[in-house]
């Protein structure tokens, strides 16, 4: 075994919800934050949504590598576990949210 964590050995217990995606599903690129707290995420074709915009989305298969987990009654998204930490929504760049139109 070469040491690599392998998907279905990592928690997926976490998610309350990993929808399907789309074969058109985009990617998170960037997260907005205020006060260090994700607020909202850019997608690959350069959208930026709010949180809860995210979520629904994501709900609906429109975005890929992220499952829905809760806390303190809160909702938000979180990166599937794969073996690549690049992709992780923590290691994702902070992005403006003055770009939205």
């Amino acid at each position: 075994m070469d040491g690599s964590p392998k998907l279905s050995s990592l928690p997926l217990n976490t998610f309350s919800e990993i929808p399907t995606p789309r074969s058109d599903a985009q990617r998170i690129t960037g997260l907005v934050k205020r006060r260090g707290r994700i607020t909202g995420y850019q997608l690959a074709d350069g959208r930026i949504l709010d949180k809860a915009e995210g979520i629904s989305l994501a709900r609906q298969g429109g975005i890929a590598g992220v499952g829905i987990s809760e806390r303190k009654g809160s909702e938000y998204l979180k990166s599937l576990p794969d073996a690549t930490e690049a992709n992780n929504l923590g290691s994702l760049p902070t992005v403006s949210n003055n770009h939205v139109s």
